[in-house]
């Protein structure tokens, strides 16, 4: 492996941009090494646990549609059960009717899509102030080409923010890596204005598309969501193990926070924790509620 290294670096142009962002170069160290966790997959076992289900405190949920927008949004919490605690809430985007992202989308003028898809962050904004979520942070998801297409769509998301009593600090957006990336010096540029302004980025759907590492070298996230289908039965799959546990390793020498997405059984999330996560998604622990927080089952060890 260490070969293998030498003879990428002996390229003089990679060399030099290597050098100049040290987070990438471990990333593709990580990778060509292969390092190993120092966590043991075997360390919590599925029947020593039970889930306990807790209410949790924000203002009552509303569970119906608000009247006067074009779309709505479900609130599911994103959990540290180590800490017990909520580390943030992700607002996913519905119809009026209920659809998910998809239906909403593709029912749409597709001249308008990046237009629409800005303005409804707006709505989950006013949705987060609504319910109260306090000092927590809330999470949208925003199509990359948004940022490029839409003039002033920083100016925009940031005004938003502060109109419904928001800090920057507390929102974090979602770009996933299944849409192609043109334009990517006006991408660069309004990435590094929403960092300037303290706003959080993250890769959601993290192996599910094309652009994934291809984006982690043009610029590192503070959160990568790790894909459902990579997660689904993964205590049952040595090459998704394999993958995750690079993911890991290259992850916290990049000092880049880890969630892992779609955990629907108390196996996946255990063998999670052990190889390192601590942050989790996924009906395991709460559902989506339309316009609110629904309950959260806590991991607890079995009496």
């Amino acid at each position: 492996p260490s070969a293998v290294l030498e003879s990428v670096l002996h390229y003089s142009k990679l060399e030099s941009y290597l050098a100049s962002d040290d987070r990438v170069f471990k990333f593709i160290q990580s990778f060509i090494t292969r390092k190993k966790t120092s966590h043991s997959g075997a360390a919590l076992t599925a029947d020593k646990w039970t889930l306990t289900k807790e209410k949790t405190r924000f203002s009552e949920s509303v569970g119906v549609p608000i009247a006067n927008q074009f779309c709505q949004f479900a609130l599911q919490p994103i959990v540290e059960p180590g800490e017990g605690k909520i580390s943030s809430l992700e607002a996913l985007i519905r119809s009026n009717d209920g659809g998910s992202p998809e239906h909403f989308f593709k029912a749409l003028d597709q001249d308008k899509v990046y237009e629409v898809d800005l303005q409804t962050k707006a709505y989950a904004f006013a949705l987060a102030e609504k319910i109260g979520i306090g000092g927590h942070k809330i999470a949208v998801n925003l199509l990359p080409m948004s940022l490029v297409n839409v003039p002033g769509a920083v100016e925009f998301l940031v005004d938003q923010i502060k109109l419904h009593g928001l800090q920057p600090e507390q929102v974090v957006i979602e770009v996933t890596e299944n849409e192609m990336i043109s334009g990517f010096n006006q991408f660069n540029s309004a990435i590094k204005q929403l960092r300037a302004e303290g706003i959080g980025l993250a890769i959601d759907d993290f192996g599910s598309g094309y652009a994934g590492l291809s984006l982690l070298t043009r610029f590192q996230p503070d959160k990568i969501k790790i894909d459902r289908e990579i997660v689904s039965n993964i205590h049952l799959s040595g090459p998704k193990q394999a993958i995750v546990k690079s993911i890991v390793s290259c992850c916290t020498d990049m000092e880049i926070s880890l969630v892992a997405e779609g955990i629907e059984k108390i196996e996946e999330w255990c063998w999670l924790e052990s190889a390192g996560i601590r942050r989790f998604q996924g009906f395991l622990f709460a559902r989506p509620q339309l316009n609110g927080v629904g309950d959260i089952h806590w991991p607890r060890v079995a009496c």
